[in-house]
């Protein structure tokens, strides 16, 4: 049997914890040596949670430099995902980030360049990547024709310890960056082109958010075999939580649509285990019949393998393990998050600017 590798947990919110929770539950394979946080509480509630036992630390560096891991799981705020993950890839450990992979894109390239000239593996937390019923949501989108329409968003109506938390996010992402990079990358593996423009446009809310932050956003994107796409992404108290939850495709032979009755429902939009539920597919077929009715009636697919936010952050951690064990070659893995995020950031940039950006 292979040893167990060795894992520092860096971030100890939400996303740290069910990544923990990952590891523990994976420990034939994994294990935590230690958990690292800036504030106290958050990691003394995981390693109870935990069953205790675990070291930890307060600074990165210093756990990095003391644990010598194997793996660096960091799901900490994005303005530290570069520099945490080269100084991990440089001292030889593979690394997991939550997306996006960094606030800049240059900074991505960086991570990039330096898992290649380190050997080491490096997986992105696209969960959507992990998650059945959303590879059956993008297989069904691929067989209605082209152009595709695309129709996303996922505004969170958040207060509380929530919006204190998007407010905390707001000082160096916002919520078309940090969310919009999934649906994005959904956009991306359902068209199968190259994307070519983008506009954005967004809105500021809120009087207390970090200077020239804005808490809502639009983006508009252009493929080059005709496809376009939309999303949308606000945060706090203020947002509407009608029709908060869209994920629609259109394409020349028909529609498909993800049906969360449960997952949408008023009062659910700050709900994150809520965020990756589908329920069922909606697939209607606009061919007609010789009389001008449809020739065939619409399918509701239901989801059976509906995994909870927790087994999400399980399989993400199987990839990894199996990138690892398997050596599997993540280039094209890398140039997905590297897309995605080079679109989102330029909707942040045509609303800062006011014009159209042309992506090279």
């Amino acid at each position: 049997m292979a040893p167990r590798l060795r894992t520092l947990v860096v971030g100890c919110g939400h996303m740290g914890a069910s990544h923990a929770r990952a590891y523990h539950g994976l420990a034939e394979d994994f294990a935590i040596v230690g958990l690292v946080s800036r504030g106290a509480s958050s990691r003394q509630q995981l390693n109870a949670g935990l069953g205790g036992g675990f070291e930890e630390f307060a600074d990165f560096g210093d756990a990095l430099a003391r644990t010598r891991p194997d793996v660096v799981c960091l799901s900490t705020y994005t303005e530290t995902h570069a520099a945490y993950a080269v100084a991990a890839l440089e001292a030889g450990a593979h690394v997991f980030v939550e997306k996006p992979l960094a606030d800049n894109i240059a900074d991505a390239e960086l991570v990039v360049a330096a898992a290649r000239r380190t050997g080491r593996k490096l997986v992105v937390g696209y969960i959507l990547h992990v998650h059945p019923a959303w590879t059956k949501f993008t297989e069904l989108a691929r067989t209605l024709g082209k152009p595709l329409v695309m129709r996303m968003n996922l505004n969170q109506q958040s207060s509380g310890a929530h919006w204190q938390t998007h407010r905390n996010l707001l000082n160096s992402t916002s919520p078309l960056v940090d969310c919009g990079v999934h649906y994005v990358d959904v956009m991306c593996r359902m068209t199968g082109a190259r994307p070519v423009s983008v506009n954005g446009i967004g809105a500021r809310l809120a009087d207390d958010l970090p200077p020239g932050r804005v808490n809502y956003g639009h983006l508009q994107v252009t493929f080059d075999d005709g496809s376009v796409g939309w999303y949308e992404a606000g945060w706090g108290p203020m947002m509407s939580e009608t029709a908060f939850f869209v994920k629609d495709v259109i394409g020349p032979k028909g529609c498909v649509s993800i049906v969360a009755h449960r997952a949408s429902r008023t009062g659910n939009s700050a709900n994150v285990d809520a965020h990756t539920q589908t329920e069922s597919l909606r697939l209607h077929h606009a061919a007609l019949a010789p009389d001008g009715t449809f020739a065939r009636t619409d399918e509701l697919i239901t989801t059976e393998d509906e995994p909870s936010h927790d087994e999400l952050c399980r399989r993400e951690q199987a990839v990894l393990l199996r990138a690892i064990r398997e050596d599997l070659d993540l280039s094209a893995h890398w140039q997905a998050a590297l897309d995605s995020l080079r679109i989102v950031l330029a909707a942040d940039q045509s609303f800062r600017e006011g014009r159209t950006i042309r992506l090279s």
